[in-house]
């Protein structure tokens, strides 16, 4: 909406300059864009965006274009380390300190002018963004941590359930069992009939007697909720930040990968706080026809993945090969990756 108006004064086109400063304007466009749809090149594209509109700051006195990146990038960089905010910070202000320098020289009454006051918007977007995307991001925080916490209220009455299941329904087949084996052994005439219907009994009461156990087990298994909520807990009295993504869907998963994945994540994490010196930890949670997935990303150092004494990763390894899922940890440009994944083919095998 805003950008027609940088570009008005090049048109219609009276000279190479015109041109050079549409092509700048075009450029910068295609920077925005990138900045917002592509992450792994922010590194790059966020330093490009900002010359951009520093050289119109600075060569065209165009204190407008420099606003874009002071809305968009403290919502980015939000997400990140807080010395790139500063980075940011530090680079749009000398930028805007060199351009009123040379409006200064260019201008000398440029300061008694009413336009002026024009600048007032230039200087306080960064710090006004910056407050909203830190502000915003503690609300999806605070949303998110209340979301596990209605979990776990939940979970709650599940407990009490599996509380009764074990107390009526569990005696009620254990007393089935004993009956029927008394019955067998108190039998005068061996009729055929009744010993197999007896058997049968037998078998069944075992049968539910087992899957009342299996529920009540599953039930007190630890959901990812209440994972990610005593883990988040320990990441931010560390000052690191957590973020994740798919897990609205994964606190649906079936409860034994819940758990499986849990009891992985925890150590995990543990690993982080003990030795990444992390900043950020990312949690992506994905799920298809064909199986569960789970990563875990940190910006932290990447160091030897086993330590001589330490039983954390070949641990994780170990109980994901148990359950016959899989186990991978590999470091990068963009950090220390452990993915864990479990097959649904698998699943029911367990």
């Amino acid at each position: 909406m805003y950008l027609p108006y940088t570009l008005i004064q090049f048109i219609p086109v009276k000279s190479i300059k015109d041109v050079y400063w549409l092509a700048l304007s075009g450029l910068f466009l295609i920077l925005y864009i990138i900045v917002n749809e592509i992450r792994d090149y922010r590194y790059l594209t966020i330093p490009l965006e900002l010359l951009v509109t520093g050289i119109f700051a600075v060569f065209n006195f165009n204190l407008y274009l420099i606003i874009f990146p002071a809305w968009q990038v403290p919502w980015i960089l939000i997400h990140y380390q807080r010395k790139y905010q500063k980075y940011f910070m530090l680079a749009y202000y000398f930028i805007i300190g060199v351009a009123l320098a040379r409006i200064q020289t260019r201008y000398p009454a440029f300061w008694m002018d009413s336009a002026a006051m024009g600048l007032l918007f230039p200087l306080v977007s960064p710090i006004i963004a910056n407050i909203m995307a830190t502000s915003s991001f503690k609300q999806h925080q605070l949303n998110q941590t209340n979301r596990r916490l209605e979990t776990i209220i939940q979970r709650g009455e599940r407990e009490r359930i599996a509380r009764d299941l074990h107390d009526t329904l569990g005696q009620s087949f254990s007393m089935i069992t004993i009956k029927t084996e008394l019955a067998k052994k108190l039998l005068s005439k061996d009729s055929e009939r009744v010993s197999a219907e007896l058997n049968d009994i037998e078998q069944t009461s075992r049968q539910n007697l087992q899957l009342v156990r299996s529920i009540v087990n599953n039930l007190h298994q630890q959901s990812l909720n209440e994972v990610l909520l005593e883990q988040g807990k320990n990441l931010a009295t560390a000052n690191i930040l957590l973020l994740t993504k798919g897990e609205t869907e994964a606190i649906n998963w079936p409860t034994q990968i819940q758990a499986r994945f849990g009891i992985a994540l925890t150590e995990a994490i543990s690993n982080i706080l003990h030795h990444a010196k992390a900043h950020q930890v990312q949690l992506i949670f994905f799920a298809n026809e064909d199986l569960y997935k789970v990563e875990v990303i940190d910006d932290g150092v990447g160091k030897k993945f086993v330590r001589e004494g330490g039983n954390g990763i070949s641990g994780m390894r170990e109980r994901m090969h148990q359950a016959n899922g899989e186990f991978e940890i590999y470091h990068d440009h963009h950090g220390t990756h452990v993915i864990l994944t479990q097959r649904k083919a698998n699943e029911d095998d367990d």
